[in-house]
């Protein structure tokens, strides 16, 4: 009989439709091959209550607690008092700490999966150390908080520069008590050796990948462009800060220059959520906020390019990943490139301001690209983005192993 594996998430990995919930998926997926997965996470999102049931196949008991991000953050100024990142208290409750507790002691746990340090809380601790811990960090959050806190008005500056101190501390406590800490690139994993380095011999790293099955070029997807655009589209949760910045400076900055020079360009931004500032963009010329759409790939599939003009990022950009997997040529930035080794100028287009971003999207639209540039960026992620070879690392430190 496979060995029980307890699995902490801070959001249900279901369905695979942003960022973390596609990481999260297809790591339980993997773990339930090997493992009785019991399975406790957060709902965040109303719609998403109705997808629990979908991952009972996949484990031994799913425990799903609703998260309503109003009251969570009030619950989250309890961190101010508690010298405790405000992270904390935003995740913590008490029914799934006692649900961890009694199946712990029910099922006779022996290994915990953690997907992200805003769990981590509840398998700290003295009365934990006799389970084999390992956490999948993704990113190193903390200085996701320091870099917004740079981006950010005085007013609440801060609050993001306490967060990521107090977050460091947490997450190199984390580290310090589990026995295998994993990110999602090596870039991420040697940042968080250096900041944690009584931990180093116990960080590494595990790749995303992409279900290039699922995201086929080859499908016959209908379009969702007008006749006569040149539609050039971002992807991604539009509430979601670094997401919000990015449309906001692609729309604001770099658009115009682009239609001056291909007037039929228009920029869709595709993703749930979108946040009031990201709303607003609807009213400038050449610009489509579409709201949460059933499916991306037609998106993707019919963009005369697509664009990830991403300030502040911390690991892989799954965005990136799919665009490239659709055979679309892509232009994106430094910080959306990490952790892809991807050739500029014959895989994708790599720019870093707004002028040489610009330049670079109207290299793609006017046809002045490398030839099978979208090709090209395919077979990249065919070659280093498969979830079951990427993966395969997690049993290993589950086991008691090293990757």
């Amino acid at each position: 009989m496979r060995p029980p594996l307890l699995f902490l998430a801070h959001r249900l990995p279901y369905p695979p439709n942003k960022g973390d919930k596609i990481r999260s998926f297809h790591l339980l997926k993997q773990l339930a091959t090997d493992y009785r997965v019991f399975l406790g996470a957060f709902v965040d999102a109303p719609e998403d209550m109705q997808h629990a049931g979908a991952l009972r196949d996949l484990c031994e008991e799913v425990m799903v607690l609703r998260l309503r991000p109003r009251w969570a953050r009030l619950a989250s100024l309890r961190g101010l008092l508690q010298r405790q990142p405000l992270t904390v208290p935003y995740y913590w409750r008490r029914q799934l700490a006692a649900w961890v507790g009694r199946t712990i002691a029910e099922r006779g746990i022996e290994r915990a999966l953690v997907f992200s340090s805003s769990v981590a809380p509840y398998l700290l601790g003295p009365r934990h150390a006799g389970l084999r811990r390992v956490i999948d960090f993704v990113d190193v959050d903390s200085d996701k908080w320091a870099q917004y806190a740079e981006t950010t008005s005085l007013a609440v500056r801060w609050i993001y520069r306490r967060e990521a101190v107090r977050l460091l501390a947490l997450e190199r406590r984390i580290a310090a008590e589990f026995d295998g800490s994993v990110f999602v690139s090596a870039a991420e994993a040697a940042l968080f050796r250096k900041l944690a380095p009584e931990s180093a011999g116990k960080v590494s790293f595990a790749y995303n990948g992409v279900d290039t099955v699922y995201f086929d070029p080859q499908l016959p997807l209908p379009t969702p462009y007008a006749e006569g655009e040149c539609p050039l589209v971002f992807t991604g949760a539009m509430d979601y800060w670094p997401n919000v910045d990015a449309v906001c400076w692609f729309a604001e900055h770099i658009l115009p220059s682009v239609r001056r020079a291909a007037p039929d360009a228009v920029f869709y931004a595709v993703g749930a959520r979108p946040a009031p500032a990201v709303q607003r963009l609807a009213r400038l010329p050449g610009v489509r906020v579409t709201g949460q759409v059933a499916d991306v790939r037609p998106f993707l599939r019919h963009a005369a390019a697509v664009v990830a003009p991403l300030r502040i990022a911390r690991g892989i950009q799954n965005k990136v990943l799919e665009g490239m997997a659709m055979a679309r040529p892509s232009v994106v930035t430094p910080a959306a490139l990490e952790g892809i080794a991807a050739i500029s100028g014959e895989e994708l287009l790599v720019a870093a301001d707004a002028s040489s971003f610009a330049d670079a999207v109207v290299t793609v639209v006017s046809g002045r690209a490398a030839p099978g540039i979208g090709a090209a960026g395919r077979r990249r992620v065919l070659a280093d983005f498969d979830w079951d070879r990427n993966l395969t690392g997690f049993h290993q430190l589950l086991e008691g192993g090293r990757t």
